[in-house]
């Protein structure tokens, strides 16, 4: 979920190689998510071992993270913490589609529609607190450094790039830049061939680029005027405007400029009551909760032992296919000197 700015956010396409020797804080949970979706058997089935348990966020994070390491990246996740209590409302929202998702995935299967099956499979993924768990010993055990936000993990991620503690925050959420990432990647996570649904076609996802203040000079908005947009058309903590689209947004904002001004209007324009106090959500994303990092972040102490008894031992993975990952992301940290470039950034 997260706000929609379609196509006015100024986007660039850009290369992992691009990102060699960049810090990248990445939002932990948004990632996962993407993983538990999209790593899928042709009929929805995630990925999972032999005793039923799944581990696709396991297998996306491993091989993944391998690739953002080879092509010379430092990348850090942020995980969630408690969220704001008005964001309730979502949370309980999306358990509600993930059950209808579920009941359409299984009707598809009946009815062997499977680009159909997996499509509403796609949309039941749950994130457990095991997964979680899980997820951070295995980023322990590859020496990626892993940092525990208060609240939401995107807040922390761009907390760290305005404080020069990383370079870039990286997320598929616009919402991202609502909190004031100065630099966001998208498709991080993403990139490569995927099959368009229901048809026989590929495209490639590459990693795009929005430079923060080039989007709002572009627009011709504040950071506060970018927030109303994206309370407008809908974030992770309220329920947007009913026919208020990106496009729509801007126009009323610029018309109407101020927060009070704005649903003044569309109280009278679209009869429409928020279900959160738009001041609350303004305030949340011009003054997130965050945690001052007291440590130096380090990368490239992987521990073959531990990834051995977490993905092959725990898991099933192929011992020999790991073993190899292991070595190319030891070749990469010699050979492009990660380690002892650290201290440059820091």
């Amino acid at each position: 979920m997260g706000v929609d700015l379609g196509d006015l956010a100024v986007k660039r396409p850009i290369t992992l190689q691009s990102l060699s020797g960049k810090v990248v804080a990445i939002d932990a949970f948004n990632t996962l998510y993407q993983f538990l979706a999209s790593i899928r058997q042709e009929d929805g089935q995630p990925l999972m071992d032999f005793k039923g348990r799944i581990t696709a966020h396991l297998s996306g994070l491993f091989y993944r993270t391998a690739r953002l390491v080879e092509n010379g990246i430092k990348p850090v996740y942020v995980f969630d913490g408690k969220p704001p209590a008005f964001k309730k409302r979502t949370t309980q929202e999306r358990a509600q589609n993930k059950k209808e998702a579920e009941e359409k995935w299984k009707k598809a299967l009946e009815e062997e529609r499977y680009d159909d099956a997996k499509k509403y499979a796609q949309a039941t993924s749950r994130l457990t607190q095991e997964m979680v768990e899980e997820s951070k010993l295995l980023l322990k055990a590859i020496g990626i450094p892993h940092i525990q936000a208060p609240s939401e993990g995107e807040a922390q991620a761009c907390w760290m790039v305005k404080n020069d503690l990383a370079d870039i925050a990286a997320s598929q959420d616009y919402d991202a830049l609502l909190f004031g990432a100065p630099m966001l990647v998208r498709n991080l996570s993403i990139t490569g061939r995927r099959k368009i649904p229901r048809q026989d076609k590929y495209i490639l996802i590459e990693p795009e680029q929005i430079n923060l203040q080039e989007t709002l000079k572009t627009l011709e908005v504040s950071q506060e005027q970018l927030i109303i947009m994206g309370i407008l058309t809908g974030t992770d903590f309220n329920e947007g405007v009913k026919g208020v689209g990106p496009k729509t947004a801007l126009k009323i904002l610029k018309e109407h400029k101020t927060l009070d001004k704005v649903m003044l209007y569309v109280a009278d324009k679209y009869k429409y009551t928020f279900e959160a106090d738009p001041q609350d959500v303004l305030d949340f994303f011009l003054n997130p909760p965050y945690v001052e990092l007291k440590e130096k972040l380090v990368w490239g102490k992987i521990s073959k032992e531990d990834v051995d008894r977490i993905l092959v031992r725990d898991h099933d993975f192929s011992e020999e296919r790991i073993v190899g990952t292991i070595e190319r992301m030891h070749k990469s940290f010699d050979e492009k000197g990660n380690q002892s470039k650290l201290d440059k950034w820091f």
